[in-house]
């Protein structure tokens, strides 16, 4: 369990420190040996995420909002993702939730650019 840990500690040190493919190769090897830990899976989806390998930050994100549909950070992040494959309509109902959730400025203008993308 120490060397699990570790390997955890190390991927987000990884992600922190600017490499989300290290990072994201580190922590798959984590969620391999933890498949129902939920951090480790949200630190997975964010270093996709930045290393926009968005299909697979697609995958582990929808993983999370079915297991924690209060979760209002993994909605937003599943919005982003959606809004960088370039599908507005998909990603604005998880942005719309997010904010409804949780009053954080980043989301209400994600809401805002994603319904501006979305008007005719």
């Amino acid at each position: 369990m120490d060397d699990v840990m570790a390997e955890y500690r190390r991927g987000v040190l990884f992600f922190d420190a600017g490499d989300p493919i290290e990072a994201a190769k580190i922590l798959t090897t984590v969620l391999d040996q933890e498949p129902g830990n939920a951090e480790v899976r949200l630190w997975l989806a964010r270093a996709y995420f930045a290393s926009a390998q968005l299909n697979r930050a697609e995958t582990h994100l929808r993983s999370l909002v079915d297991r924690d549909p209060t979760d209002h950070y993994a909605h937003h992040l599943l919005g982003r993702t959606l809004e960088r494959q370039n599908k507005p309509r998909e990603a604005l109902p998880f942005l719309r939730l997010a904010a409804a959730m949780a009053t954080v400025p980043d989301y209400a203008d994600a809401v805002r650019r994603v319904e501006g993308a979305c008007s005719p």
